[in-house]
């Protein structure tokens, strides 16, 4: 008889803290409503045990993958790609659990994504959390055995309301707050167009920069995340976000966002790992302006803060 079992887990964006909350900086953190969901089936296999994995976005199939069961190795798929990074959770589940994966039986996993993993949503973080419920495993474990990360997706990936997140060493300190801005009608999330490899912006960070450096710039962060949730002022808040793009444009020596639109009527700040993925953007225009100005510049999805938001 097959046993089935279902789990769900939400995506996530960083609204304050990008770089820095890897230092213990104080780090703003919004789960969004969209998100992927997991189904396993496992039932005793017929011939040599194996795992099946097919994994659907919003527009059909994203990738199968067959897997031996036994040791994980790929018998075929078809992205490469991805599949590496997916055996790579896989074995690194299997050592925290041996016994995940029952000798004799044969595995399928379906997953289904509702946003395209170039948003930079968390594919990965919401692949993690649901695997960990299933295996019994810690999530932060998994995370830190097999992609490494700074945790706050694992964190937004399993509750629907703002945190604060903060690391110390490698452990992880999750507060609950209150983010629902007054002027929450004046801010947008908008997609730069271009996924950005986080790992790989985190390591030029860390290779570049000081300990003196980073440790004056969490303090300065943490006040600027306190500032922002507190904030109930919208030009207050756009002079916030400015701060925050200053300080991590001097971190990353990266100009901010707003210098590749000069011409738009209000704040930006970039979101993640800076040059990709979204962007936060705060605007008095109506949302067909804001929405037709970002569309004209050949930048889209752009969501209003409350269509992504719980």
């Amino acid at each position: 008889m097959d046993n089935i079992q279902t789990f769900k887990a939400n995506g996530k964006l960083l609204l304050t803290g990008e770089y820095l909350v890897l230092y213990g900086a104080r780090a703003l953190a919004l789960p969004v409503n969209k998100g992927q969901q997991m189904t396993v089936r496992s039932q005793v296999a017929d011939k040599k045990p194996e795992i099946l994995w097919e994994a659907t976005l919003p527009n059909g199939l994203w990738f199968k993958t067959r897997f031996n069961q036994a040791d994980l190795s790929i018998i075929e798929t078809s992205n490469s790609v991805v599949t590496n990074k997916l055996q790579l959770i896989l074995i690194t589940l299997s050592q925290l659990n041996p016994n995940v994966f029952s000798g004799n039986l044969s595995y399928h996993f379906k997953t289904k994504m509702n946003f395209d993993p170039e948003w930079g949503f968390g594919s990965s973080s919401t692949l993690i959390v649901m695997l960990s419920r299933w295996a019994k495993v810690n999530p932060y474990t998994l995370l830190n055995f097999s992609i490494g990360g700074s945790g706050y997706d694992i964190a937004c990936a399993q509750v629907s309301y703002p945190i604060i997140y903060k690391l110390k060493g490698l452990q992880p300190t999750i507060q609950p707050v209150t983010f629902d801005p007054a002027f929450k009608s004046k801010l947008y999330f908008v997609y730069q167009g271009k996924k950005q490899d986080s790992a790989g912006a985190i390591h030029r960070f860390q290779e570049e920069t000081t300990a003196d450096k980073i440790q004056v710039a969490v303090e300065r962060m943490n006040q600027l995340t306190e500032n922002i949730i507190q904030c109930n002022n919208f030009h207050d808040f756009c002079e916030l976000i400015i701060l925050h793009e200053h300080l991590i444009s001097q971190l990353v020596d990266l100009p901010p966002v707003k210098n590749q639109f000069p011409d738009f009527k209000g704040a930006l700040k970039s979101l993640g790992a800076w040059g990709g993925d979204f962007l936060l953007a705060a605007s008095q225009e109506n949302e067909k302006e804001t929405k037709k100005y970002f569309e004209t510049k050949g930048l889209k999805p752009v969501f209003r803060f409350d269509e992504l938001t719980f």
